[in-house]
């Protein structure tokens, strides 16, 4: 089981709106001693959509996504959640009450207002329509949930309400999963190195410490890092278990000097443990 990220909408992709989700999944997900391995950006097209969650839910993995499960005609997260599991729609009990909590509190006392039966208070109803079988993800910023569906969790876009609604569900399904595999990550500077030289080595720690793996982010410069950055370098280490990583990163290191290339430590990606 791993986790994944389903960012729906056309405003991503067009620029008018910068994805959030994404670096706070991560973040959420390490605090726990967990790790995003892929991440979708899918636009506002139901045929689309509905293709990626048919995939997707056919899969073990924990899925994340947000977007599209509002009541206005770009909307359409929930109708293809449906039909990509092939059950109809229909208006949650728990999500109707929510809903109707919310309409009273913006109400503000006005019975003219909190009319369950007027149109506009009818149209906020579709809000808590969910495939069947679904699950409620409660939204403390303002009752209007998202919902779950297997290892599915929908949410809306809006990342006030996504974020507290993802770490609720990490919390109250996932607990379990928490920190059970510890993860350290060293890495060092190499400069001038083409990449190609280094893979045999890169390759040949690989196989000598399974489980470990070996990663390369070359550069060509970036001087707005500092005077150290601004030549061509790339950034070389290995992740993996605390007792594996040591060893694998002595050999990489060690390994690369032979080469007679400059390497510089405490430099590059750095230690990070979950």
């Amino acid at each position: 089981m791993g986790f994944g990220l389903i960012v729906i909408g056309d405003e991503i992709l067009s620029g008018r709106r910068e994805d959030k989700h994404m670096r706070r999944a991560i973040a959420l997900l390490a605090e726990r001693g967990l790790a995003l391995q892929w991440a979708e950006y899918v636009g506002d097209e139901r045929e689309r959509i509905t293709a990626t969650l048919r995939r997707t839910l056919a899969g073990p993995d924990v899925v994340f996504c947000t977007g599209g499960i509002g009541a206005t005609p770009d909307d359409h997260t929930r109708q293809c959640a449906a039909a990509a599991l092939g059950v109809p729609l229909e208006l949650h009990p728990e999500a109707r009450e929510l809903i109707a909590q919310r309409i009273a509190e913006t109400a503000g006392g006005d019975p003219v207002k909190g009319d369950l039966s007027l149109p506009e208070n009818q149209h906020r109803f579709k809000m808590g329509e969910f495939p069947r079988g679904a699950r409620i993800i409660p939204n403390s910023y303002n009752r209007i949930p998202g919902f779950s569906i297997g290892h599915h969790h929908f949410m809306p876009g809006f990342p006030v309400m996504a974020w507290p609604m993802m770490e609720w569900v990490l919390d109250n399904e996932y607990s379990h999963l928490f920190h059970q595999v510890q993860h350290v990550e060293r890495a060092f500077l190499v400069f001038e190195a083409p990449e190609s030289t280094l893979t045999p080595l890169m390759e040949q720690v690989e196989m000598a410490f399974a489980g470990v793996r070996v990663f390369s982010l070359p550069s060509v410069g970036d001087a707005q890092r500092g005077e150290l950055y601004a030549r061509r370098h790339i950034d070389l280490g290995v992740k993996g278990a605390p007792a594996l990583v040591e060893p694998a990163y002595a050999m990489l290191r060690d390994g690369v000097r032979a080469m007679g290339f400059e390497v510089v430590e405490n430099a590059g990606a750095g230690v990070s443990a979950g």
